[in-house]
């Protein structure tokens, strides 16, 4: 673990994963087509009209150097304060912006300093580019295991999302209490990543290629879970989940038995424990979801219909931005009991991509942001 907590005299000081990984994608890769697995690249999946509307306003060369798999997009942006870790070349910054609003603000930070230039770089031309006065866009150079050492100030962001960058880091336990301590009160982070069936050989996790692609990274799922707990994060609910295949025979000799899902999670910084199952009726008022949102793989609000969630679902909704998007039964009060025993959560990816290929043949294999609905945006 001296690694992974080395002495910090003027922040944080590099592991020798940081230096390996700011090689690879500072240095290795050029574009995206320098990618020697299909981790995280994305498989061809229909995004929403809005969103491809501000991708499309984006520059090429921010997009042609971004490395991320898909996109993380959460819903009920308007005003939002996001904060992007691992934000590379800024791409998934930008189109977020348009998404908050001017009044809105989009941070993203990196550690790479050759990815920070290319999206410092068109930072005035976006502002141009989406008619804003001022730009709602900022890049902080800094680790995601050291979010606050890099200036940014405790609960005052709404949203954090990441893309397949936290398994690149040698230590998710405080990757995960430093999003925690960010994050206002009621707010969420909202991720990708590459996920394990089990705990990774030492072997996996020493090969750079293996890391530099997001697998020799990959935390085992049921880890997740615990380490959630332990920062104070609720319980994860788990979006979607795909299978990732790997081609390259050298690759799969190392990895031998493993597999490996990319899933979505959405975590929340809300009270727990004292909220009790109750009704919810979706109001349809979040932008791009207006019909039908899908909260998670066990969750789907249809607009006008009344559907009983569980006590953590209930906890979410009532403490958290999508509040005011909701009616809660009884009207007027809180949450109380409605006689009506919560599903089970699913909470095993490799579980739900076997669901999905059930419903869907083909369905569930993919990069690291495949998805069945727009509420996830991958």
């Amino acid at each position: 673990m001296a690694e992974e907590h080395s002495a910090r005299a003027k922040g944080f000081v590099d592991s020798t994963v940081h230096v390996d990984v700011k090689d690879y994608y500072g240095k290795r890769l050029q574009k995206s087509s320098d990618l020697q697995s299909n981790a995280c690249v994305a498989p061809a999946t229909p995004i929403p009209a809005f969103i491809r509307q501000a991708l499309n306003k984006v520059h090429h060369e921010v997009t042609a150097r971004y490395y991320g798999c898909g996109l993380v997009v959460p819903e009920c942006l308007e005003g939002c304060r996001i904060l992007d870790l691992g934000s590379g070349s800024g791409r998934d910054c930008y189109m977020l912006s348009q998404l908050v609003g001017e009044k809105g603000h989009v941070t993203g930070i990196d550690m790479t300093e050759g990815q920070l230039e290319v999206a410092r770089t068109y930072v005035d031309h976006h502002m141009q580019e989406f008619g804003y006065k001022k730009s709602n866009v900022s890049f902080v150079q800094g680790y995601i295991e050291a979010l606050t050492k890099a200036g940014l100030e405790k609960s005052s962001f709404d949203i954090i999302i990441s893309n397949c960058v936290v398994n690149l880091s040698p230590d998710k336990k405080q990757v995960l209490a430093e999003a925690y301590s960010v994050l206002k009160n009621g707010g969420e982070l909202y991720f990708s990543d590459i996920y394990s069936s089990g705990r990774l050989t030492e072997e996996i996790k020493n090969h750079k290629v293996l890391w530099g692609e997001c697998l020799g990274g990959a935390l085992w799922w049921k880890d997740l879970l615990r380490l959630a707990e332990e920062v104070g994060f609720s319980p994860p609910r788990l979006v979607t989940a795909s299978v990732i295949t790997v081609d390259n025979k050298e690759l799969e000799d190392v990895l031998g038995d493993f597999k490996f899902v990319s899933a979505t999670y959405r975590l929340f910084k809300v009270p727990k424990g004292n909220t009790k199952p109750c009704q919810v009726i979706y109001n349809g008022n979040i932008t791009g979801v207006e019909d039908s949102f899908q909260f998670d793989c066990q969750y789907t609000f249809k607009v006008s219909e009344v559907v009983e969630v569980d006590g953590e679902v209930a906890s979410i909704l009532t403490h958290s931005r999508f509040a005011e998007d909701f009616t809660f039964q009884p009207p007027g009060g809180p949450c109380g009991p409605c006689g009506v025993k919560p599903k089970a959560d699913i909470v095993d990816p490799f579980e739900l991509v076997l669901q999905l290929e059930k419903r869907s043949p083909g369905s569930a294999t993919g990069g690291c942001c495949s998805t069945q609905s727009a509420a996830c945006c991958k």
